[in-house]
């Protein structure tokens, strides 16, 4: 069970291996990391929303503080001293919810800087992951073709190892119908095998085509050879005649070129 389990793990690990595509898990690890900065710019818009809230309420609370201290001093300034007790207690009330809103704003606002800040590291992180992604692809993409071409310049590849076998193929069908063609010729020639055609010639007749084949050709030698000899019999007399022709020519012209005697 154990050798069989491990037997699975490495063809499926090879499968897997052979499936996997380096660009595609390259866009999928940039396209979690682009979903992990939209998580961060979330929580930081959430941060933000939840201090704006707060400041709202603190606005508010220091508003109603503000009207609260009025009120006491117009209940003092009428003898209602119980009046203004009373508002000035509500104001104190106010004024402690304003300093725990105080200390969650400055928290939340903590808060939404670091975020801020991380959401621009991640930023600049999935920006450089992205043009190294980029990179990477184009070198891979390149390699993959080179590699293609190679393979088919050399004849590795599939596609050109098919194309080899069979052209392998067709000249080893085609040696092997000229060796039984020829094989056929020579058995036929011999009388080793009849001729259903009568076209065949038998060994007698073959033999003698053979011997007036060849006189035919000592014969047409000898031609040639008398014709070479005869023309170069006729060119040598050609020859002769023409230097004695320029010989008598030269004899026959007077001498007009005139003497001078010395003084």
């Amino acid at each position: 069970m154990k050798r069989m389990g491990m037997i699975f793990r490495a063809k499926a690990n090879k499968a897997l291996d052979r499936a996997e595509d380096p660009r595609e898990a390259l866009d999928y690890s940039y396209q979690k990391q682009v979903e992990l900065l939209q998580k961060v710019r979330r929580g930081v818009a959430d941060v933000a929303t939840s201090r704006k809230r707060l400041e709202l309420q603190l606005a508010q609370l220091n508003k109603q503080s503000s009207t609260l201290e009025d009120q006491g001093r117009k209940a003092l300034a009428l003898g209602r001293e119980d009046l203004a007790r009373e508002a000035l207690s509500r104001r104190a009330a106010l004024q402690q919810q304003v300093t725990d809103l105080d200390t969650q704003h400055q928290t939340l606002q903590g808060e939404e800087e670091k975020l801020t800040l991380a959401a621009q590291r991640l930023q600049a992180k999935v920006d450089a992951f992205r043009t190294k992604k980029e990179t990477i692809k184009a070198t891979y993409t390149a390699a993959q073709a080179q590699t293609r071409i190679g393979e088919a310049f050399s004849g590795i590849s599939e596609e050109m190892g098919d194309v080899g076998m069979a052209i392998q193929r067709a000249e080893d069908k085609t040696a092997q119908l000229q060796a039984r063609a020829g094989a056929i010729d020579e058995l036929l020639a011999s009388g080793a095998l009849d001729d259903p055609t009568g076209m065949a010639k038998d060994d007698i007749q073959a033999e003698l085509d053979r011997l007036s084949g060849g006189t035919d050709v000592e014969l047409e030698l000898q031609r040639m050879k008398a014709e070479l000899a005869g023309g170069s019999s006729s060119g040598q007399q050609a020859i002769e005649g023409g230097n004695g022709r320029q010989q008598s020519q030269s004899q026959s012209q007077p001498t007009d070129a005139p003497r001078f005697d010395k003084q």
